[in-house]
């Protein structure tokens, strides 16, 4: 990818634009699709949105995983207690999708199974349906951690540990 064309794009996405897509009502949706979801399972799902990278990042070729690694960290979706966080990272310059993943789904989740969310996501947002690309990427990773991490029996409600509205970076 030509790194000044991927500058441009950074340069020219603007927070404003984003949070237009992303408006009040759309993070209200998110964030009952995520409370919704978490029933279903004892995992954490965490959402965040980023307009775009430094322009250092860029021209230095930042991939959109080390900065996903970075949120990851310092979002403190590692930090659960067990060891079962999910976070969805959207890098809105690059259209760009990437799920990090606990510990605890090591040897239990692959990555193509992981990259089927990302692209039911992108998919959602080359047709400029924001709120549904960030929907369908919850339900989709609720369905995998279910199979790993489902509900207690008897209904009994887990700890939420993680911040169910997406953040907006």
């Amino acid at each position: 990818m030509n790194r000044f064309a991927r500058l441009f794009r950074h340069l020219v996405e603007t927070r404003w634009s984003m949070r237009r897509r992303f408006s009040s009502d759309v993070l209200d949706r998110i964030e009952a699709a995520v409370r919704a979801a978490e029933r279903t399972h004892r995992a954490e799902i965490r959402i965040v949105i980023e307009t775009d990278l430094d322009a250092w990042s860029i021209l230095a070729g930042r991939p959109p995983r080390d900065r996903a690694l970075e949120v990851f960290a310092t979002s403190g979706v590692w930090d659960t207690e067990e060891n079962n966080g999910v976070l969805l990272y959207v890098l809105f310059a690059d259209r760009d999708v990437e799920i990090v993943a606990d510990r605890g789904y090591a040897g239990r989740v692959s990555a193509p199974e992981w990259e089927t969310v990302c692209r039911a996501m992108e998919q959602e947002f080359r047709a400029a349906r924001w709120c549904e690309g960030v929907i369908a990427g919850v339900e989709a990773a609720s369905a995998i951690a279910a199979r790993h991490y489902p509900a207690r029996e008897g209904g009994r409600d887990d700890r939420n540990e993680l911040s169910d509205r997406p953040a907006l970076l």
